[in-house]
């Protein structure tokens, strides 16, 4: 009886054995996973590469990000001293910015020419306007009042607009009288509403 069970110990190991390889047979699926795994590995800088246009976002994204991702504690309150440093700092900023810019402008005029107008002898600076015009009245004493009337074409319809002013102007000798054509010229004020003189009679009244 012995030998029998020696026989059937001996008959059924290599079941035992012929088991094994079915182990080592699922290895290498596990094997295959990895070179899966490693294939999967590449797309990963695509995925970086994607990400990266992202980080290339515009202020309101980006404080939209930061904002989401604030963990909601309070910032540092500044005391008033520092506050008022800052504004004083900043004011002596722009008191230097416009001193400077003061300094510059000072040195460009000194460095511009002067050309000083010779003032006539009854008119300031430049040349004194002369106007042309007819005696509407001479009965004030040395003030004759004179009709200016202008005609030109207007700008945008063509079409010709007349347009007439009054002035008053001095008349030292009363030669002028109503109707004539004179030429008067600016002058300095010589009364509240006298602001020209007569220079000459271009026409008599007939």
């Amino acid at each position: 009886m012995t030998e029998e069970e020696k026989n059937e110990e001996t008959e059924e190991t290599p079941p035992a054995e012929e088991e094994a390889p079915p182990a080592e047979e699922e290895t290498p699926p596990a094997e295959e996973e990895a070179p899966a795994a490693e294939e999967e590995a590449p797309p990963a800088p695509e995925a970086e590469a994607d990400a990266e246009p992202e980080e290339e976002l515009g202020p309101k994204e980006r404080r939209r990000r930061e904002r989401s991702t604030h963990t909601g504690e309070a910032r540092t309150q500044r005391s008033p001293e520092e506050r008022a440093a800052e504004r004083t700092a900043a004011r002596q900023k722009k008191a230097a910015e416009r001193s400077r810019w003061r300094k510059r402008s000072r040195e460009r005029r000194r460095s511009q020419p002067k050309t000083e107008p010779l003032p006539g002898p009854e008119h300031g600076p430049g040349r004194a306007r002369v106007r042309q015009g007819i005696v509407v009245s001479d009965k004030a004493d040395k003030t004759i009042t004179v009709r200016i009337d202008v005609t030109r074409r207007h700008r945008m319809y063509k079409k010709i607009v007349r347009e007439s002013s009054t002035l008053h102007a001095h008349d030292e000798r009363n030669e002028a009288n109503a109707g004539d054509t004179v030429r008067v010229v600016e002058s300095r004020p010589l009364s509240r509403s006298k602001r020209w003189r007569l220079v000459e009679i271009v026409e008599r009244a007939r």
